[in-house]
């Protein structure tokens, strides 16, 4: 599983690192985990885990930009096609949607330990997460300047369709009735008719 969330990162040990980071970080919260608990949880000695990462908030840190350089790739990938900014944004809220629902452990602690992350580290993964809301709004500007989108606020659209993707790793788990895929759809739609789409 480690190798398929973060296939650039080597070697494995440090891909381990990171899931029981994520694991330990989803249950217990960020401040209330020890890189003791990290290191067990991977099967590792504490000093194992300074071998790889030289603090908790570095694993942190890996961990989240990691998911956000995933999401922005997913989002330019999209948003860079040639096709209508109605079908981009069908296409961007499914691959979004199914990405925090597939990831949800990993998309929560990405999503919602941002405050724990230092300074320095703070202001990279803002960027990209800056990055991802641009690419986004782009192309519901564009949707509106085409007559296609009818919204009040490009920005705060934007912000309305990210979000409604965020919070799935809020509530989802594999005990929902519903596949990634599928709940992608089903948002796309939702977001289409929330931004006022025509045919």
């Amino acid at each position: 599983m480690s190798a398929e969330l973060w296939p650039d990162v080597q070697p494995d040990a440090a891909r381990r690192l990171m899931l029981a980071a994520v694991e330990s970080f989803a249950s217990r919260g960020y401040h209330a985990t020890t890189t003791r608990d990290i290191a067990g949880a991977a099967g590792m000695s504490p000093a194992a885990l300074y071998v790889h990462f030289p603090s908790k908030a570095a694993l942190l840190f890996a961990i989240s930009e990691s998911g956000h350089r995933q999401t922005l790739t997913l989002v330019e990938s999209v948003a860079d096609r040639d096709e209508s900014p109605l079908d981009r944004m069908r296409e961007i809220v499914e691959d979004f949607v199914a990405w925090h629902a597939r990831r949800h452990t990993v998309a929560r602690v990405v999503q919602y330990e941002l405050q724990a992350l230092p300074e320095k580290e703070y202001a990279v993964v803002a960027d990209l997460r800056r990055r991802i809301e641009h690419r986004v709004r782009d192309v519901i500007a564009e949707g509106v300047e085409q007559g296609v989108f009818t919204v009040s606020d490009v920005r705060t659209a934007t912000r309305a369709v990210l979000s409604l993707g965020v919070d799935v790793a809020r509530w989802y788990t594999e005990r929902v009735n519903t596949t990634p895929k599928a709940l992608g759809r089903d948002y796309a739609e939702l977001v289409l008719r929330m931004l006022g789409a025509t045919a």
